[in-house]
This record gives C-alpha cells, sequence and structure tokens, in this order.
C-alpha cells in the first residue's frame, strides 16, 4: 500500500505544470496584475483586455478557474500610476503587465521586487529597464515599442508623402524617458534624408495647441505615447487646422481623422505579453526572457485628410497600406 502511495504521488508531481493549473479551482486561482495609463474603460481597453485573455487562455490560463486578472485604470499621473501598481502588489498579485513606458517606470517603482511584464516599452535598455535586451537581468521583460528602423520608416513614409517640406517637427511628452532614444533614430534618419529636426517637447494637455502651432510649414511626427493617445482627436484636428501633415503611432489616431500611422501591431504585443505571463506564472524569472521587439507593422492611410490638406498620397505607399480609410 506505501508503495502504491508513493507511486501515485510521483506521477502527481511529474505531470506537466499547465495540467495542474487547469484543474485548480477558482478559489487557487493565481491573481495577475494590468495596469494601464488610461483613466477610465475604455472600448480599446476592451479589445486589448480580450486579446490578453485570448491568448492566456490559448496557453491553458482561464479566467474563473485557474487565473484571475486584477485591472487598475491609473490615468496619467505618475504618482497615481505608482500608488495603484503599490496597491496591486498587496493584494497580492504574482506579477503586473504594464502598458506604457511610464506606466512600466511606475510599475517598477511603485511595486519592487514583483515582476512586471512591459507592453510597448519605448526604450527599455535606455530607461533602465533591463540590463540587455536578451538578458534583461532583473524582475522586468517584455516587448519593446518602436525600434529604430520603425522611428526611421515614419519619418520616411512622412518625406515621402510630403517631399516639398524640409523641416520635420518632433511631438514629446518631457515625461517620457524614451525620448532621447526616439530623437537619436530619427535624427540619424533625417540626416540621410537631407531633412531638418525640430524638438517640440509638452509637459501638459493644455500645451498641444499651441505646439503643434509651432509645426506649421512643417511635417510633424507624433510619438507613441499615453498623453497624446488620450488627447489625439484634439491634436488630429489642431494638425488639420494649421495644415501640418502628420504621422502618428496606432490606429486610433488615423480612424480619428489623422494622416497617417505606422506602427507595430497592437495585437502583437498583447499576445506576445501572454506568453512572458504564462512563464512567468510557470516558475521563469524575468531576468532570464529576453525582451521581445515586433515582428508586425500596420500603414494606415487616410485619403480624406490627405485631400484636406492638398496632398496627393503615392500610389506605392496606397498599394503597400494595410488599409486606407476613405
Amino acid at each position: 500500500m506505501t508503495q502504491r502511495r508513493d507511486f501515485i504521488a510521483a506521477l502527481a508531481a511529474a505531470l506537466p505544470a499547465a495540467s495542474r493549473l487547469q484543474a485548480q479551482p477558482a478559489d487557487k486561482a493565481l491573481t495577475i496584475g494590468l495596469l494601464t495609463p488610461t483613466s477610465e474603460q475604455q472600448p480599446v481597453d476592451l479589445v486589448r483586455l480580450d486579446l490578453l485573455r485570448s491568448a492566456l487562455r490559448d496557453l491553458g490560463w482561464v479566467e474563473g478557474r485557474n487565473l484571475h486578472i486584477e485591472v487598475r485604470y491609473a490615468g496619467l499621473n505618475p504618482q497615481r500610476q505608482r500608488e495603484l501598481a503599490g496597491e496591486l502588489k498587496a493584494l497580492p498579485v504574482a506579477l503586473i503587465v504594464a502598458t506604457g513606458t511610464i506606466t512600466v517606470r511606475a510599475a517598477r517603482d511603485g511595486a519592487p521586487g514583483l515582476p512586471v511584464v512591459m507592453i510597448n516599452a519605448g526604450d527599455p535598455l535606455g530607461a533602465g529597464f533591463v540590463e540587455s535586451l536578451s538578458r534583461p537581468g532583473g524582475n522586468l521583460t517584455g516587448t519593446s515599442a518602436a525600434g529604430e528602423e520603425i522611428l526611421a520608416k515614419q519619418l520616411e513614409l512622412l518625406n515621402a508623402t510630403a517631399p516639398r517640406l524640409r523641416r520635420m517637427a518632433i511631438l514629446m511628452n518631457t515625461a517620457n524617458p524614451a525620448n532621447g532614444f526616439f530623437f537619436g533614430a530619427l535624427a540619424t534618419r533625417a540626416k540621410a534624408l537631407g531633412l531638418q529636426l525640430e524638438r517640440i517637447e509638452v509637459s501638459t494637455p493644455g500645451e498641444l495647441e499651441a505646439a503643434i502651432e509651432r509645426a506649421r510649414g512643417a511635417g510633424l511626427v507624433v510619438l507613441g505615447d499615453p498623453m497624446f493617445a488620450r488627447y489625439r482627436e484634439q491634436i488630429v484636428a489642431q494638425t488639420l487646422r494649421v495644415q501640418v501633415p502628420a504621422i502618428f503611432g496606432g490606429r486610433p489616431y488615423a480612424v480619428a481623422g489623422g494622416l497617417m500611422s505606422y506602427l507595430s501591431a497592437d495585437a502583437w504585443h498583447w499576445r506576445s505579453a501572454a506568453g512572458f505571463v504564462d512563464r512567468i506564472l510557470k516558475g521563469a524569472k524575468p531576468a532570464d526572457l529576453p525582451v521581445e521587439q515586433p515582428t508586425q507593422f500596420e500603414l494606415i492611410l487616410n485619403l480624406k485628410t490627405a485631400r484636406a490638406l492638398g496632398l496627393t498620397l503615392p500610389q506605392s505607399l496606397l498599394l503597400r497600406a494595410d488599409e486606407v480609410i476613405e
């Protein structure tokens, strides 16, 4: 009888971790946190959360069975983001998924020692989140937002759309620690294209209108940033008022009337994040999980806006676009 009990115990220990986790009752479910820079639930948040849930479900993590997700809508205030990160840690959660460079930093600082899965972190190395992309070395890993090639491509696309403009303005949030990386990558490509680059920095939404006014007579690259995403309709409307051709990062800008968008596919980031969550919950250390860089990109063009700006989009761009908004 003793040998039989020992055999059964050994067999149970040998079962794959995922099988054991799937069998856990709801009261034994593991909890993860999601920290987002929106102040309240938005339609885009629902889409992203569904992507994360679906990808986790494919990996054996099912809400109500072996997983619970605590979502905190932290808004744009870094202090509030840090407070909510601390709140998640105190629940406790096994890890925090954080979106965007500023929110990732808040999660790290507000929940020290807790694993953080980054989504769309602008420059993880330059921001001090990781020791290297291949060997993060700490408690943070995940996906990076934009490599040098993406930023260079944004500048090239805008230049191809408005070739007579030799000055390009870069709109950036002073609070974003990835700004140096972003501007450096853009400056390298601008020099090769013979373009003059100008930094336009803002620290509050109230400065956006005047900042975009400064870009009159130039092209405008709007860097990815939670504040810009929140006020995208205001930003797009101002670019049209001052007749500034602009390129953005993310389909919602083009849907709101922005001229064009080029960035890594949002869905890729959220599905990739699920893979990091899965591995960490099964015992992997963030320090050993390489940061993943985007592999899928989307070009969205808005023909109505192009006409309003008096621009004719090159046929080559129309043919390569993933979506053309009429």
